[in-house]
């Protein structure tokens, strides 16, 4: 059985952006935050590769996010 593990991602992205106690412990409990949202048991390999995928997404939806401020407040015409 292969894993997509795009799919994965996906997912526990999903159940960070609409539940901020999972996102408070993924912060702080990566590993225990996917196991929650997934809800199978992963080998340890995937879950790395899922975390790290999910800590790429956030990271980059932040940084979009604070450059879309910056843009704005730059491109301000008065």
């Amino acid at each position: 059985m292969a894993l997509d593990i795009n799919a994965l991602i996906n997912k526990a992205v999903s159940a960070l952006k609409g539940d901020s106690s999972l996102k408070s412990l993924f912060g702080t409990d990566p590993t225990k935050a996917i196991q929650k949202i997934l809800g199978v048991d992963l080998s340890d390999d995937v879950v790395k590769k899922v975390i790290e995928g999910v800590t790429k997404v956030l990271g980059e939806e932040k940084a979009s996010g604070i450059l879309a401020k910056i843009k704005s407040f730059f491109c301000k015409k008065g």
